[in-house]
């Protein structure tokens, strides 16, 4: 017969209450990734989260509307929804069992050393996943902005496209179009700037296309529309806002072959063996739906669903603008970007949300650019954004 002894020694007992004694608490000897800790104390939509639920409290019988994070909320499409039950079911089968999927999915690849322009405002997640990375210096906070992290003012002045000519060069440029929150769709002579400017630079575009499909005007919905492009760009996108994927979570990557690091090998062979090795695939259930939304009885329906979220998007536009507001987007992208002058963001968010219950979105929290904006978010369902048009619109009126 053997038995383990589990107590611990006398010796490592007392090390274990030396550990304790000196700083009150046990602790492992593994330091934190500094990187970690320069992130900004509170990532901005939990933080939205939190002032509603202090809302919810002071104002229990209050029916709040969320015009602020950007979840949709129609249903699937029929087709869609009904190829994803029936892969599901036919996994119970020995014919339709199938084990893992191709790997290849959504994941960038460039290590900490290379430096990064964004556009000032954008998605926070640029930002945040850069600073992560490492590749970031500290959060300066009397500008809000990150050291090392070139920040691409787009507003109102530049026609909400950056000035290359007073941009540094980097390494890597994110870009999104629609812009997200300023709903900006980039023309083609901007995005044939923004080209030319990565060939001059060899730089890589990082180009974001997740709104591509709410474009309703002439501008490119994919950069590879740009002649040039595909020895200078990456394009992401998803089928999260325009098929309602934001629970079921499927996107993908286009990494031309084209694309080379300075040495001459290909960005594309780097990509797949990152992919294999830290993702192994989205979901074959996800990706059934994937597939049934690019069927033509599909795609139908989910441009539907944009066309839903569109209409709420002009409503939204007409309200503000009828009530003496200078409003972008909406036309291009399920994004509202209300400006607010000489006001502070997140002051604009407090008083609409204790005057009529409204969530929507600081612009401060997308970047020091959009200071003195809120974006409001056309995702929502038909009455409510009637409902949310009627109460901005007393409010309004009644201030002015």
């Amino acid at each position: 017969m053997f038995s383990l002894c589990l107590q611990p020694s006398a010796s490592l007992k007392v090390q274990r209450e030396e550990i304790i004694g000196s700083r009150g608490y046990y602790s492992t000897r593994v330091a934190r990734n500094p990187n970690l800790e320069k992130l900004q104390t509170n990532y901005l939509f939990p933080e939205i989260l939190e002032r509603e639920l202090k809302h919810v409290e002071k104002y229990p019988n209050a029916k709040v509307i969320s015009l602020g994070i950007g979840d949709t909320t129609q249903p699937l499409p029929e087709p869609v929804a009904l190829s994803m039950s029936n892969y599901a079911r036919a996994l119970s089968t020995p014919q339709g069992y199938t084990g893992y999927g191709l790997e290849q999915g959504n994941k960038l690849l460039l290590g900490s050393n290379v430096s990064i322009a964004v556009q000032d405002p954008s998605f926070p997640g640029y930002i945040d996943s850069s600073v992560i990375m490492g590749q970031s210096g500290d959060l300066k906070n009397d500008s809000g902005r990150y050291g090392n992290i070139k920040y691409m003012k787009c507003n109102l002045e530049n026609d909400f496209f950056p000035d290359l000519s007073k941009i540094e060069r980097t390494d890597v440029i994110f870009f999104c179009s629609p812009n997200n929150p300023t709903g900006h769709a980039a023309s083609r002579q901007q995005l044939q700037q923004l080209v030319e400017f990565a060939q001059v630079n060899g730089s890589i575009i990082v180009y974001d296309a997740a709104y591509s499909a709410y474009i309703s005007d002439s501008s490119p919905k994919s950069i590879y529309e740009i002649p040039g492009s595909r020895k200078v760009a990456i394009e992401i996108s998803s089928f999260s806002k325009t098929a309602g994927f934001t629970g079921v979570r499927l996107g993908w990557t286009v990494v031309p072959k084209e694309l080379l690091y300075l040495n001459g090998f290909p960005v594309i062979h780097d990509f797949n063996r990152i992919i294999c090795t830290s993702f192994n695939g989205a979901s074959n259930i996800a990706q059934a739906g994937g597939l049934a939304c690019l069927s033509p009885e599909g795609f139908k329906e989910v441009m539907f669903k944009v066309d839903y979220y569109k209409e709420n998007a002009r409503i939204l536009v007409e309200t503000f603008t009828s009530l003496g507001f200078r409003v972008y987007g909406g036309s291009n992208a399920p994004y509202v970007w209300v400006h607010f002058p000489g006001s502070k963001s997140w002051n604009v968010f407090n008083w609409i949300l204790d005057k009529t219950h409204i969530i929507t979105v600081p612009g401060i929290g997308f970047g020091p650019a959009g200071e003195g904006y809120i974006r409001v978010s056309a995702f929502g369902h038909r009455e409510s954004i009637l409902e949310a048009s009627k109460r901005l619109i007393t409010l309004l009126c009644h201030t002015n």
